[in-house]
């Protein structure tokens, strides 16, 4: 068919490449009018996130229409897509005319038995043509690795690639998790620790996603506090798994301001040696160092910190992105595609100063309902509490190594969700995403990681939620953990 503005199927044929959205499809062109998410997932037999998911690539597409009425929202096909549709019914063939889409029944997955070394969720992991690309992006906490991940999966998925994200956290209830699946991005988190004690549950991710999206690239985005990743995680994945994964080097992000503080170029608050030797270890078994956000330093505070960087870190590449113009992209998305890593000594680590660095952070996941007399907007709410949260941490002498929240409104669908982030005592807190209408009822999630006692961090977000709360705008404390991570016991250690 000659490409023509009038009679062009492409966005239609990528949208409805994936089953799921073609039985979605199907449901809506049969029903009799529009139909909200939930009854949309019940009768498909999807997750309400899956079905979110999908609705959103559709909606995009123009193939769906969304609606919004008072909590609800309804589901609908667009009218003119419908007008392409040569039948109306839920029929297995879905004629637009000049396309002809015909989906048979679905191949069941092939199990292959494998050796009892292996986790059993590997066996789910179906059989393909080239081995899956294994992609891991790692960095101290507030270095950005999320927003680069992300980025990652963007310009993968553009490419036409299937992506599967698999997060991580020594809590439950993370932030990353919310920010990339209101991305479009098929995620799994593996919550209670490091990838590198949780090994067999990444696998077991990896698998979930395999049935769910059938990803060519999988993107891990470690816990910030982990280091001695290479010889716990990537190198046991290529002895165990190696017909199943190719792996790309690893990237180690770094936040710019922060580095220039700990390599002692410029003077600041910072955290305490014992804390400063995981970043550094992270630092040295990286394969590629990735200065991000550089659009906050000038030409030659990047040039300075590159040239510190390659001078104490000789076994790594630099390289310097900001996710945010996009400069330096090209080159890093270039390497992590065509680049394996390859394998070398694993760097010495001292176990117990990995472990009393760890134990100085402390950890707090919390879940807080909001509900409002009248709409408000979330934006100044969210920045009024990260400041909030923010002045009491620098009153306790605490630094802040990461505060991370999102606010989704009550019945929103994947992408409806705003961000909030704070990565430095000195620095602003900074909106990710914001939300393009103003609500009467939502959830914060909320990550704090900082140097202080849990209990103290607990203090100060319990403060700082009754000071930002009003009769007009109640915030409930619903959900509360904090704790201080567990001395690291890796699953396998590859020398």
């Amino acid at each position: 068919m000659p490409p023509s503005p009038d009679n062009d199927c492409l966005p239609y044929l990528k949208a409805l490449s994936d089953e799921s959205r073609w039985r979605i499809v199907r449901t809506l062109v049969a029903a009799p009018g529009p139909l909200t998410l939930g009854d949309l997932a019940a009768r498909l037999d999807l997750s309400d996130y899956n079905a979110s998911r999908h609705v959103r690539i559709l909606h995009e597409a123009g193939i769906l229409t969304v609606e919004r009425e008072g909590r609800f929202k309804w589901i609908g096909i667009n009218p003119g897509f419908r007008s392409r549709l040569r039948s109306q019914t839920a029929s297995d063939i879905l004629d637009l005319g000049c396309c002809r889409f015909e989906f048979g029944q679905k191949q069941p997955a092939v199990r292959g038995k494998k050796h009892s070394g292996k986790s059993d969720g590997v066996s789910a992991l179906r059989a393909a043509a080239a081995p899956a690309r294994y992609l891991m992006i790692g960095g101290f906490l507030g270095a950005g690795k999320t927003t680069a991940v992300a980025a990652v999966a963007r310009h993968l998925s553009d490419a036409g690639k299937r992506i599967g994200l698999i997060t991580n956290d020594q809590g439950r209830g993370l932030v990353d998790t919310q920010m990339l699946r209101s991305r479009g991005f098929a995620t799994e988190e593996i919550a209670g620790g490091c990838f590198c004690c949780k090994f067999n549950s990444l696998v077991d991710a990896a698998a979930r996603l395999d049935a769910d999206a059938a990803p060519e690239v999988f993107i891990a985005e470690p816990v910030g506090s982990c280091t001695d990743l290479v010889a716990t995680v990537t190198y046991p994945l290529r002895r165990i798994y190696g017909e199943r994964f190719s792996v790309a080097p690893l990237s180690v992000l770094v936040d710019p301001m922060r580095a220039r503080r700990i390599l002692g170029l410029e003077s600041g608050p910072g955290f305490s040696d014992k804390v400063v030797y995981i970043y550094r270890k992270q630092l040295e078994e990286a394969d590629l160092i990735v200065i991000s956000k550089c659009d906050l330093l000038n030409e030659a505070g990047v040039k300075e910190l590159r040239s510190v960087l390659e001078r104490e870190f000789p076994g790594s590449r630099v390289l310097s992105i900001s996710a945010r113009t996009g400069a330096g992209l090209e080159e890093w998305f270039s390497i992590l595609e065509s680049e394996d890593q390859v394998r070398a000594v694993s760097m010495e680590i001292d176990y117990d100063a990995y472990a009393e660095g760890e134990a100085l952070l402390g950890w707090l996941n919390a879940t807080i309902e909001l509900k409002a007399d009248g709409e408000i907007d979330a934006t100044p709410l969210l920045q009024q509490l990260a400041r909030e949260i923010q002045r009491l941490l620098v009153a306790d002498g605490a630094e802040v190594a990461h505060l991370k929240m999102t606010l989704s409104p009550e019945n929103a669908f994947v992408g409806e969700v705003a961000v909030v982030n704070l990565v430095r005592n000195d620095f602003l807190p900074e909106m990710g995403q914001e939300l393009d209408e103003p609500i009467e009822s939502g959830q914060i999630i909320l990550n704090l990681r900082a140097e202080a006692d849990p209990e103290r961090l607990e203090s100060i977000v319990r403060a700082a939620i009754g000071s930002i709360a009003s009769p007009a705008c109640r915030l409930s404390l619903e959900h509360l953990e904090r704790f201080r991570p567990a001395r690291p016991v890796p699953t396998h250690r590859d020398g």
